[in-house]
């Protein structure tokens, strides 16, 4: 399939916490327009069912494709974890989540081959990170941690709060009395945290950013398909918005983390697709 290097990249995620890629994106490939969609409607994802989340993302991949999106980005770790294995066999443009980036970077960090990941719940039960760095290297053992709590808690924008930090440790402690030296942030929403999580862990323990290294992966997997975009778009917006609700409160939020101003978002009824 021929495809336009000009056209936008899609991003998608259940809600904000995918704005952290999408941010890395926005920095690491400055020539990209992007397409991002916010489930806002029917996040979390963490706690849904694996056909449940299926439904979501061919939902939103058939939104994107009406966008005329040239690749997409799962930025979501759950539909990452659940889907993204299934929806590389449907369609015909490239698709990246934002797990084996991380595990990849994960797996080859660490030093005492005891690397740990916080994420949802549904994350962390998939084992998708668990399998993933297996593969890379079986004798590497991954110690998977649930913290349900702090995606409301950055979405609240407690970010460098107390109350945040004790929650932290709390969640934190039996992967620092495991002695992992990696730890991967493991929910889009996370990177938000590395300063208190950097803070609980200690210097001795590398911190790995799932959205830094998909931006990474992408940008490998754009030249290497010849469609990196070429042109920087002049006289429009390179970055539209769309969420399934609350679009004032999605605005607001990626107001305060992007690195541009940005115009409110589009709300859309994502059953439609």
């Amino acid at each position: 399939m021929i495809m336009d290097k000009e056209a936008p990249i899609g991003v998608f995620d259940s809600g904000v916490g995918g704005l952290t890629v999408a941010r890395e994106i926005m920095k690491n490939l400055p020539m990209e327009k992007i397409i991002y969609f916010g489930d806002t409607a029917r996040v979390p994802y963490g706690s849904k069912s694996k056909d449940t989340v299926l439904r979501y993302s061919r939902q939103i991949i058939r939104f994107l494709r009406t966008q005329g999106v040239k690749a997409i980005v799962v930025a979501c770790n759950t539909a990452s974890a659940l889907a993204l294995d299934v929806i590389e066999q449907e369609i015909d443009i490239p698709i990246i989540g934002v797990v084996k980036a991380g595990a990849r970077v994960a797996a080859t960090t660490t030093t005492n081959r005891k690397v740990g990941v916080i994420a949802t719940e549904s994350t962390i039960q998939s084992k998708m990170y668990q399998d993933y760095i297996s593969t890379i290297d079986p004798q590497i053992t991954v110690f998977g941690k649930g913290c349900p709590l702090l995606v409301p808690l950055v979405e609240e924008g407690w970010t460098e709060d107390d109350v945040t930090k004790k929650v932290v440790e709390r969640y934190l402690q039996e992967l620092k009395e495991e002695e992992i030296d990696t730890l991967i942030l493991g929910c889009t929403h996370y990177p938000l945290l590395s300063k208190i999580v950097g803070e609980v862990m200690g210097s001795g323990v590398k911190l790995v950013n799932p959205a830094y290294e998909t931006a990474v992966e992408l940008e490998a997997l754009l030249a290497q398909r010849g469609m990196k975009s070429e042109v920087c778009a002049s006289g429009e917006f390179p970055y539209r918005f769309f969420v399934s609700d609350a679009a004032n409160k999605f605005t607001e939020f990626a107001q305060s983390i992007l690195p541009v101003e940005m115009p409110k978002a589009h709300q859309i009824n994502i059953e439609e697709y």
